[in-house]
Order: C-alpha cells, then sequence, then structure tokens
C-alpha cells in the first residue's frame, strides 16, 4: 500500500503538486510580508507541504482551535481562500474527465476544503486500510505532520 500511495503522490507532483505548492508559497509570502498576518503565512506553508504530497495524509482539526481560528478564516476565504480553492476545484473536474485521473479529482477536491479555511487544522497521516471496505478511514492522531 506504501508503493501505491508513492506512486500516486509522484505522479501527483508532476501534474500539479509543484503548481499548488507555488500558489500556496505564493500566498504564504504575500501573508508573511505583514507581521499580522504571519499566522495566515504559517498555515499556507503547512498547506504548501501538504498539497506536494497529498495521499496517506490527511488534516483533521486541532485540539484547541477555538474563535481565534474561526476568524482567521473567515479573513483568509476572503483574501486568499476562495481563489486556492478554486484552483483545486477547476483541477479536480479536469482531473475526473478521466478514469485514471478519478482518485487525483478526488484528492483536489479534499484539498479545495482545507485551503478554503485552514487555520485550526493539522496535517497528519492516515493508517493504510485493513481491506478495501475501510478505504478512506484510519487517521492515526498521534502522527507527526511531515
Amino acid at each position: 500500500m506504501d508503493t501505491l500511495r508513492t506512486l500516486m503522490n509522484l505522479v501527483w507532483l508532476v501534474l500539479q503538486g509543484w503548481v499548488l505548492a507555488l500558489a500556496y508559497a505564493l500566498a504564504g509570502l504575500l501573508a508573511c510580508a505583514l507581521i499580522v498576518t504571519i499566522p495566515f503565512g504559517i498555515a499556507a506553508f503547512r498547506l504548501a507541504g501538504f498539497v506536494v504530497w497529498p495521499f496517506g495524509r490527511t488534516t483533521v482539526r486541532a485540539p484547541g482551535a477555538g474563535i481565534a481560528s474561526a476568524v482567521g478564516n473567515l479573513v483568509w476565504f476572503l483574501v486568499a481562500g476562495w481563489w486556492l480553492a478554486l484552483i483545486h476545484v477547476v483541477s479536480g473536474i479536469a482531473f475526473c474527465v478521466t478514469i485514471v485521473g478519478i482518485p487525483f479529482g478526488i484528492a483536489s477536491f479534499k484539498l479545495a476544503a482545507v485551503g478554503l479555511f485552514p487555520l485550526g487544522k493539522r496535517v497528519v497521516e492516515t493508517a493504510p486500510p485493513r481491506d478495501w471496505r475501510h478505504a478512506g478511514h484510519g487517521v492515526v492522531h498521534g502522527a507527526p505532520a511531515h
């Protein structure tokens, strides 16, 4: 299963991952240009790493994320989140045109939701499924983010 994830991540990286990482890095640099928006820049850099290698990882709500994250997500949505999510949605639709591209389209749609509201989230490893019926389950909450 790890070989399949690695293969999927390599194909993703070549097709789209590097472009998305550049978009998130640009958003992070713009956010870090002002001292007040550095938390947005940190979130953007964290997501840049996630969009480079998304298969085998997911996001979960960070413990202690409260009202500040909610307000920050609203500001993020208005300034950068909507256009980053739009990139994900358009590319997801393009991927879903072919049967082979559907897993990449689904990953792109998943990243669109994260791109809309990234604050208060952590990137964590997912456990490989026990069998085909359990695919998509199994977040390893204690795993460190890459």
